[in-house]
């Protein structure tokens, strides 16, 4: 699979300087982690489920969570489990070059991780792991432990030799309540760093912990708005986020809205970036649609150390996508950063002439930007996300 290989060929010429590169899932975990890009839950409990999939894929969904938890009624459960093992059946029959995300499914307790993969049967070849919510050390164990006991030899065949990935979901009350925060995150930290080759990503659960307080913000605010939220992100990408090899990839929290509401607040995006053409129609359409919101956030939470997204509507796809594709001037950056001469360290004027690049400083920036490029390409000189997200939204 390729980030926007549903873009035809010409047009991905048109907008890429460096095209993104094919990945899979036997590619490297710190590849696959930040190829997630946006990932799309949707509940299990879909009657055609498998035709979604397929046609999410050819929009180009990377990675989708099929959802066993909040997102159903807890009496739902029993038939969205036989549900998913119908449709994986059906995907399974589906010829070998129908393309397909990376799939997950969210799981509520350890043991239906052991009971999913038995019932799966050959269709867990087409499974990439589980999504655990509210994990903690003592919770997150139980899930570890149900996941490794899920890989018997027959398990081991189907997959290839390949290991199903774990991705945590931070999302638990004992992380929102400052007296607990601390040991909770020390305790997450063991238990993922334990595990540290099956754990791809780290995700945070922004809705529940919301719910702690009974917060739940606005679709002209970010959750970097909600101090207390911003408060959590700040200090799991502190403890378990850090660039020096002990960190994890963490995921961005979900955008709740995709509809229209009532505007509080002025819209956040300039003009300027959309004054040609289409664009200015695309800029109304995403104010409409409080995508501006969402665009900010996604800003955000790169700012913040996060990669990719947690998705609840197709329509996030795109712009998630868009904005991870890496700038030129953010490329240059990075590859002069990087040059082996410069291993000593120094400062140099950026090739855009507008910031310094200080090479020690800047080499951990420069190492992820250039792993985000591998996957998400490098777009041309004279081409903004504004290009990148017209050209998505035309397909």
């Amino acid at each position: 699979m390729r980030h926007f290989e549903h873009l035809p060929a010409e047009v991905r010429a048109s907008v890429f300087h460096r095209e993104p590169v094919e990945f899979g899932v036997d590619s490297p975990a710190r590849t696959l982690a930040v190829a997630l890009g946006a990932t799309l839950y949707c509940p299990a409990t879909r009657p055609r489920l498998a035709e979604d999939i397929v046609k999410q894929a050819g929009r180009g969904v990377v990675s989708m969570v099929l959802c066993l938890e909040d997102s159903i009624d807890d009496a739902e459960v029993p038939g969205a489990e036989e549900n998913l093992i119908r449709q994986f059946a059906e995907l399974s029959g589906l010829g070998p070059g129908t393309p397909l995300p990376l799939l997950f499914i969210r799981v509520r307790t350890p043991e239906q991780i052991v009971d999913l993969v038995t019932r799966l049967g050959a269709g867990v070849r087409l499974l990439s792991g589980f999504v655990l919510p509210k994990f903690t050390e003592e919770r997150g164990r139980a899930f570890l432990e149900a996941l490794m006991s899920a890989e018997n030899a027959q398990v081991t065949e189907a997959l290839g030799g390949r290991r199903l990935f774990a991705m945590p979901v931070l999302e638990s009350p004992e992380l929102m309540h400052r007296e607990t925060r601390t040991d909770t995150l020390s305790g997450i930290s063991r238990i993922v760093d334990k595990y540290r080759e099956r754990v791809l990503a780290l995700r945070l659960g922004v809705t529940d912990l919301c719910s702690a307080y009974g917060l739940r913000r606005a679709p002209d605010m970010t959750a970097y708005d909600v101090q207390l939220v911003a408060s959590v992100i700040a200090d799991v990408v502190n403890m378990l986020g850090r660039a020096d090899g002990t960190g994890f990839t963490i995921t961005g929290p979900v955008w709740e809205y995709f509809k229209p509401h009532e505007r509080m607040f002025k819209p956040q995006l300039r003009i300027s970036p959309f004054s040609s053409g289409r664009a200015e129609s695309l800029r109304t359409a995403l104010i409409e649609h409080h995508m501006d919101g969402l665009l900010r956030e996604i800003e955000l939470d790169r700012a913040n150390g996060l990669q990719g997204k947690t998705c609840i509507h197709p329509t996030h796809v795109a712009p998630v996508h868009a904005l991870s594709v890496v700038s030129h001037e953010e490329f240059s950056d990075a590859v002069d950063i990087l040059e082996p001469q410069r291993c000593g360290g120094g400062v140099l004027r950026s090739s855009y002439t507008n910031k310094m690049n200080e090479v020690k400083p800047h080499r951990a920036w420069a190492e992820r930007t250039l792993r985000r490029a591998e996957v998400f390409g490098v777009a041309r000189e004279d081409v903004s996300f504004v290009e990148l997200l017209a050209a998505s939204l035309r397909t």
